[in-house]
């Protein structure tokens, strides 16, 4: 069973809104899932395979992006490439 869990602000203290899933399985793909509010945002497959961001909420608010990109390890600009690319998926998480 996994578990959900508060990212850390810098000051280490528990970020609110944004969480970890470290079991999610969402549009039939399991992996890690960051959640800013009750928005899923980007899903990373446990089988290794490419990482997938919500198509409406992958670069929804300043906060949101800081926190999606701890979770990726990368900054925008990255993220951004992997995106045209095609490293990234974009598809809708949150249906």
């Amino acid at each position: 069973m996994g578990t959900i869990y508060n990212m850390k602000t810098r000051s280490g203290n528990a970020a609110a809104n944004q969480f970890i899933n470290t079991d999610a399985t969402i549009n039939g793909v399991h992996g890690e899932l960051f959640q800013s509010y009750s928005s899923n945002i980007a899903l990373k497959p446990s089988d290794g395979s490419t990482a997938i961001l919500d198509a409406n909420y992958w670069d929804y608010s300043v906060t949101t992006g800081q926190y999606r990109n701890e979770f990726l390890g990368e900054g925008i600009a990255e993220t951004r490439d992997k995106i045209a690319q095609g490293a990234y998926l974009l598809r809708d998480l949150n249906s």
